[in-house]
């Protein structure tokens, strides 16, 4: 299951600290297993994966309560984990701190622009109304980028 604002890898890989309560069951933290039916039996799958969501808007007195509070605050000096607040003031005050952020974001920007670009290379190629020279040149992704690109999408035919 993949709740909104979470990307599809974290929830195949079992992370996920969702915004609001979205099992509705105002509870800290919400692991799921997986269990497959055998006859009127359920069985533990056991294939070894691990999935928890985290309430984003938990703010029990608790350990996790106090971090989800963490997470929300937008002043480091409200925080109550020093540790983490040390971190948010580093990345929000500090002139590295601000420079290492402002490098994260933009390197997040262009690897969602890239992954654009790749799907759009995508529909295109599967469209198969232009070459893919024309391709990369309106994606402006590499030729090499392209062709691996229509490689998979034969495979994947």
């Amino acid at each position: 299951m993949k709740f909104k604002g979470q990307k599809q890898e974290q929830a195949q890989k079992g992370q996920g600290i969702t915004e609001n309560d979205v099992m509705k069951g105002n509870q800290p933290i919400y692991p799921v297993e997986r269990y497959v039916t055998i006859g009127e039996n359920k069985v533990l799958f056991g294939d070894g994966s691990h999935i928890i969501y985290v309430n984003g808007k938990y703010r029990g007195n608790d350990e996790i309560g106090k971090l989800m509070y963490d997470f929300s605050c937008t002043n480091p000096d409200d925080m109550i984990y020093e540790t983490l607040a040390k971190k948010a003031r580093y990345f929000k005050q500090d002139e590295k701190g601000v420079a290492a952020m402002c490098k994260i974001m933009e390197d997040m920007r262009n690897e969602a622009e890239f992954n654009k670009a790749k799907r759009m290379a995508i529909r295109m190629i599967k469209a198969g109304k232009m070459s893919l020279e024309d391709i990369a040149d309106y994606t402006e992704l590499s030729l090499d980028t392209i062709k691996e690109l229509a490689s998979q999408s034969i495979q994947l035919a």
